[in-house]
């Protein structure tokens, strides 16, 4: 008897739905194979299908059973099969019939006593069902919260494959899936560190707090203590919240790459902070089957690039066209697969290598050639696609010692939250969120500048030999400086201020 169950599998963030068609044949020796461009996780479903089978009290068929997974020249991976190469297998031998076979979308991994285990893509999964019209989709019960982000089809959380078959059998009554109701943009989060705890470091703050309102990249250059990793680590506390849309985005990129964990869903923006040995492979993603990197799963959110030069060259050139594009295309032989990665770049870095070049106190003891050298680790390039350099000088000794606080990251987040609305009547009408991704089309059409600033930026580009790209980014940078002092146009304090936080050598 044949019986073909609807599943899926994920090529890149993207499902695709595919058919598992499975054959109990009448006649022949005993064997179990599936064809179909299985990788080597669903060729041992077999194992676990069978004993799935066995422990839940129903006998595997002693006949030639074939499945085969279609289209099969799609390759296909995970153990998310397991539960409709099992369906499939009980429909097949007479011990399913229902109607919610044909309809319907499987996809889990199961035990060996025939329990459901969270199974990576669900998410995906839930977005193709969606999409392809079909009346509902049964997914293991660890996975069932994160398809909550997706409105308009019936989920069904199952916990084994016994539920599951007195269900379709119509012997057992199984609801589909509630979930947590509105999501929303809760703000109640705990952080690791907070503004009002770090002393003094007042023009760094401002700088961190114009590159969170327009999602600007940032650099922060200064000795071993100045407190760079500090501020790094409080900056996630200044953040805006996601909107519905970005927390999609977000946890499905997380649902794929199979990093959820005990999350069913991704409320925060995301910090990535990878030790500068990661290789390129890890830092933009790639593989033999492409995952995605660590800029991909700082989408949204922020990649800290603590030691900046410290990275491989190679690795920090591969950054340049994602942090203009927002999103990476990975080649390779097998085909091309794209993951966005609309990440805000943090980056601190040493002077030199022993940290104290142009230090008041201390006195530097590298040589020149090996400063240079140290230095030409960044490209031209790639600092010019930064925004905002900024050299984070040490903390004095009166404002180290105060028992006063600073301003606490909760008064800082407001005024970055009040920007962010005004970018988003800004942009209500086009496909960008923040100041930071205006392109030149946009720039000539949303920032209007005084006389005074005009007259102003001609004068930098003429002394300053500011390129093109810079031009541009300083004038986002004074349109996030513009809306975070609530005024209409872009004036010459706005553009004196973005032209501050420009590297120095430039």
């Amino acid at each position: 008897m044949l019986v073909s169950i609807l599943s899926g599998t994920t090529i890149g963030l993207d499902g695709i739905l595919i058919e598992v068609e499975v054959d109990v044949a009448d006649r022949g020796f005993p064997t179990f194979t599936i064809v179909g461009l299985p990788n080597k996780a669903i060729d041992e479903a077999k194992d676990r299908v069978r004993s799935a089978i066995q422990n839940t009290s129903f006998e595997m068929p002693d006949s030639r059973l074939t499945v085969n997974l279609a289209p099969a020249d799609i390759p296909k991976e995970g153990s998310g099969f397991d539960l409709p190469i099992a369906v499939g297998v009980l429909a097949a031998s007479g011990f399913i019939k229902g109607d919610f076979l044909k309809n319907s979308l499987f996809a889990g991994e199961l035990s060996l006593e025939g329990r459901l285990r969270k199974t990576p893509g669900i998410l995906s999964l839930c977005i193709l069902a969606k999409e392809k019209g079909l009346e509902g989709i049964f997914v293991p019960e660890e996975n069932a919260q994160e398809t909550t982000l997706v409105e308009g089809i019936r989920v069904y959380a199952v916990k084994n494959l016994a539920d599951l078959i007195l269900f379709l059998n119509g012997e057992k009554e199984l609801l589909p899936y509630s979930g947590l109701g509105d999501l929303g943009v809760s703000d109640a989060q705990a952080y690791e560190m907070d503004f009002a705890d770090i002393k003094g470091q007042e023009y760094a703050k401002r700088s961190l707090q114009i590159a969170a309102a327009g999602f600007h990249n940032i650099h922060m250059k200064g000795p071993p203590g100045a407190g760079k990793t500090m501020l790094s680590r409080a900056f996630p506390s200044i953040l805006p919240p996601m909107n519905k849309k970005e927390i999609l985005e977000v946890s499905k990129i997380y649902s794929v790459a199979g990093l959820l964990g005990n999350r069913s869903v991704v409320m925060s923006r995301p910090f990535r902070s990878p030790h500068h040995t990661t290789s390129r492979v890890g830092l933009i993603g790639g593989g033999s089957y492409p995952s995605p990197g660590e800029i991909s799963l700082a989408h949204r959110g922020v990649l800290f690039l603590d030691e900046f030069p410290e990275f491989p060259r190679f690795a920090l050139e591969a950054l340049r066209q994602p942090l203009e594009d927002g999103i990476v295309t990975i080649s390779r032989a097998k085909g091309s697969i794209t993951f966005p990665c609309r990440f805000l770049l943090l980056a601190a870095s040493n002077p030199c290598p022993c940290g104290y070049f142009g230090h008041p106190k201390k006195s530097c003891k590298c040589m020149i050639h090996t400063i240079l050298k140290y230095r030409k680790r960044l490209s031209g390039p790639l600092l010019d696609r930064i925004d905002l350099h900024i050299d984070v000088a040490p903390v004095e000794e009166e404002k180290l010692t105060a028992d006063t606080s600073g301003t606490a990251s909760e008064d800082i987040r407001k005024k970055v939250i009040h920007a962010n609305e005004i970018q988003k009547k800004r942009f209500q009408h086009v496909s960008i969120h923040k100041n930071g991704e205006m392109s030149p089309k946009h720039i000539k059409e949303f920032c209007v500048l005084t006389q005074g600033a005009t007259h102003l930026l001609k004068q930098a580009v003429l002394r300053l030999f500011l390129s093109a790209r810079v031009y541009f980014k300083t004038i986002k940078v004074a349109q996030t400086i513009a809306d975070l002092e609530g005024l209409e146009h872009i004036n010459d304090q706005c553009i004196a201020e973005a032209l501050s936080y420009r590297a120095k050598d430039e």
